[in-house]
């Protein structure tokens, strides 16, 4: 039974709404003023609170701007013996839930408990709400969590992986499969840098490209660097969140284009300069760029090692719907330039 508190001044008019009321099926409190409502309401117990406009003294906006500052006020209904339009509106621009005119008969009383159980209905409706919203928000972090720890353990075991593939390729008496296997290890890492990066902020859907290219341009820069060959990358990158599938793709493609670039551009006893360049085309395209000054294509076109990695690139491509280009750098028209375009879908950004 909804709990009604009944604010007017009129003693008569109090007595046939607690009785027209109590026949609907409410319970009825009432009070004789503004004053004596909020004191009530501050009581607690109530479901809905009822004002009348016309009150000596302390009169129904008043009384309304003060139970609406209370804490936890329930849902208000304005009641008023004017039909003047514009004290309605500053009654609800106030924070009425709704208003009723006061009027003589049995009307006035369907009317209003009409009100009030639309009243209540639409208070249940946003209890029901905030309830849900929790619940989810709530539901979020136990996710996220959850996001996170997996991600750490795959991280780890990914690290652990490498870790086996390193010893197995110390072991290795022939060069070309001690480097398939180095190769195979960076790739590893590739990967395992973007689920550390999940795991170690607050976003577990996306990944900040600058910084997860940055971290892969140092590493690959300590791994093929060596005394008589310095190979510096450069990165320049749009702070842009990338969805984890299409980062992992991004960055494997990096590794296989710098990669290439510190072995075949300068060759293994000169330095250079190799960049990365990440650009973001609005909301639906983002392109990849890996340039290096050095001895640019081969005229013929050929493939150089053993091709995995161009399969490799072309498979990531033709997955995310990416065109790939191969040329010169256009601002020098020497080097090699290799560039992915690739589309972004909504949910590709965050």
């Amino acid at each position: 039974m909804p709990h009604i508190l009944y604010i007017d001044d009129d003693d008569g008019i109090r007595r046939l709404v607690s009785r027209a009321l109590a026949r609907k099926g409410f319970e009825v409190s009432l009070a004789a003023s503004g004053a004596e409502g909020i004191a009530m309401t501050k009581e607690g117990g109530h479901d809905l609170i009822a004002v009348d406009h016309y009150m000596p003294g302390q009169d129904g906006l008043s009384t309304l701007e003060a139970l609406r500052a209370l804490p936890d006020c329930p849902p208000v209904v304005y009641v008023t013996g004017s039909e003047e339009s514009r004290i309605a509106v500053a009654a609800l621009k106030s924070g009425a839930d709704d208003y009723v005119v006061k009027s003589v008969g049995e009307d006035f009383f369907d009317l209003l408990a009409n009100s009030f159980e639309q009243v209540l209905d639409r208070a249940e409706l946003r209890r029901e709400r905030r309830r849900a919203e929790e619940e989810l928000r709530a539901s979020n972090l136990r996710l996220e969590a959850l996001l996170k720890e997996v991600n750490h353990r795959v991280a780890n075991n990914l690290q652990m992986v490498m870790s086996f593939i390193a010893l197995q390729a110390k072991t290795l008496g022939d060069s070309a499969a001690r480097e398939t296997l180095e190769k195979t290890q960076a790739r590893i890492a590739t990967i395992a840098q973007v689920n550390r990066r999940l795991y170690t902020t607050d976003d577990v859907e996306y990944v900040a490209m600058d910084d997860y290219l940055a971290g892969l341009a140092a590493d690959l820069a300590a791994s093929w660097s060596n005394g008589d060959a310095h190979r510096m990358i450069e990165v320049s990158a749009d702070p842009v969140r990338l969805c984890t599938d299409k980062a992992v793709a991004l960055g494997m493609i990096t590794n296989e284009w710098v990669s290439n670039a510190c072995k075949y551009a300068y060759g293994e006893e000169h330095g250079g300069v190799i960049r990365i360049v990440l650009r973001a085309g609005g909301e639906d395209l983002l392109e990849l760029a890996v340039e290096d000054d050095g001895v640019g294509l081969p005229a013929d076109g050929a493939v150089r090692g053993t091709g995995l990695g161009t399969r490799l690139i072309d498979a990531l491509g033709r997955t995310h719907r990416g065109k790939v280009y191969y040329g010169p750098v256009p601002a020098t028209g020497a080097g090699t330039r290799a560039m992915i375009s690739l589309p972004l879908r909504a949910g590709d950004l965050a």
